[in-house]
């Protein structure tokens, strides 16, 4: 069967599209998805769902502050979102103005600093590569005039609170533009939990870019290419894994990201290695999962890419009916919105 991207589709009225995180990180609601079986839940039950010897695997990438404002050399206004920060002094990034700024232009951003756009980049030309003029440290210059990148459906410009809320407690490795957002659920005091129940942790690092809000503009999804990011898998990681699958243990990925990492770190017998690297890997159903058997995510978008990885993970059928469910139900949709633990469906 040829899917396309509207056999992905479903109704989702906007008043679902969480707008702000729940009051407690730990406080959202929690959908339990097994075959075409459902239970609702809070995201608190979760150590309860889990056994001594399973392993959580979290993404520690850090969301950076990404989007400036500015004007280009001829006076019109610019928006720029870093993809990635390549070295000190260049980056890619996504433009948006009236006109696409040409190689050699100048762009003032944030009243503070210079960058000249030197050419297009990317697989399809789809990313412009800038260079710093009259500093030396995007880093620097991003954490002191940039803001945060809330998803383009979060409606209020990033506030105090968003600062905090749509970074996870354990975010160590900053590159991201886009939050991995299944982990936002987790507090210190559930970690705690969790490890005084001999659930394991371990982490990975995937830089989420901004090409995951990018929609899917084929109708056949065999003719999509996804984005390409940055990821790595430590020797301890990998050591952790194999040991849990040595014990019987499952290996849990937490977020689409985590789970993304991990199958493209694997071999075809299930071998997680260590290692870094960029992977454009795009599940879909189908697909023969190697590494991980379930996943923490969250409710995504209509006919995207996640919405087909969850397909492949927990069954087709078996998505439709937890979205139905979920829709009816009035869960909260999106980044900041609740959360659902996924069985991998059998083949």
């Amino acid at each position: 069967m040829s899917l396309t991207v509207d056999d992905f589709d479903f109704p989702l009225p906007p008043e679902l599209i969480a707008q702000h995180p729940a009051p407690e990180r730990t406080g959202s609601r929690l959908l339990h998805v097994a075959g075409t079986a459902h239970v609702d839940r809070r995201f608190a039950d979760l150590p309860g769902l889990l056994r001594a010897g399973d392993l959580l695997v979290f993404n520690d990438t850090k969301v950076i502050k990404a989007r400036f404002f500015g004007i280009k050399d001829t006076g019109g206004q610019v928006e720029i979102m870093l993809e990635r920060i390549v070295d000190a002094t260049h980056a890619l990034c996504q433009i948006r103005a009236s006109k696409a700024p040409k190689p050699g232009c100048r762009l003032r951003l944030a009243d503070a600093f210079s960058v000249r756009m030197t050419g297009r980049a990317g697989k399809d030309g789809d990313l412009f590569a800038i260079e710093l003029v009259d500093r030396d440290d995007f880093w620097a210059v991003a954490e002191q005039y940039g803001a945060l990148p809330l998803p383009p459906y979060i409606e209020h410009p990033a506030e105090g609170a968003d600062e905090t809320r749509y970074q996870t407690v354990y975010a160590r490795e900053p590159g991201a533009v886009a939050a991995p957002t299944a982990g936002l659920h987790f507090d210190e005091a559930m970690l705690a939990t969790l490890r005084a129940h001999g659930v394991d942790t371990a982490f990975v690092t995937l830089h989420v870019g901004a090409g995951t809000y990018r929609p899917v503009r084929v109708e056949k999804i065999a003719d999509h290419r996804m984005h390409s990011e940055r990821y790595e898998v430590t020797a301890e990681t990998a050591a952790a894994i194999a040991a849990t699958r040595a014990a019987g243990g499952r290996v849990i990925a937490v977020g689409t990201t985590s789970l993304r990492t991990l199958e493209s770190a694997a071999t075809d017998d299930g071998v997680v290695n260590a290692g870094s690297g960029e992977t454009d890997i795009f599940i879909t159903p189908g697909y023969r999962f190697k590494a991980v058997d379930r996943l923490i995510t969250n409710f995504h978008l209509p006919k995207s890419t996640l919405m087909m990885l969850v397909s492949a993970f927990a069954g087709y059928d078996a998505i439709r009916a937890a979205y139905a469910h979920a829709v009816a139900e009035r869960y909260r949709f999106f980044s900041y919105g609740d959360a659902m633990l996924l069985e991998r469906a059998q083949p």
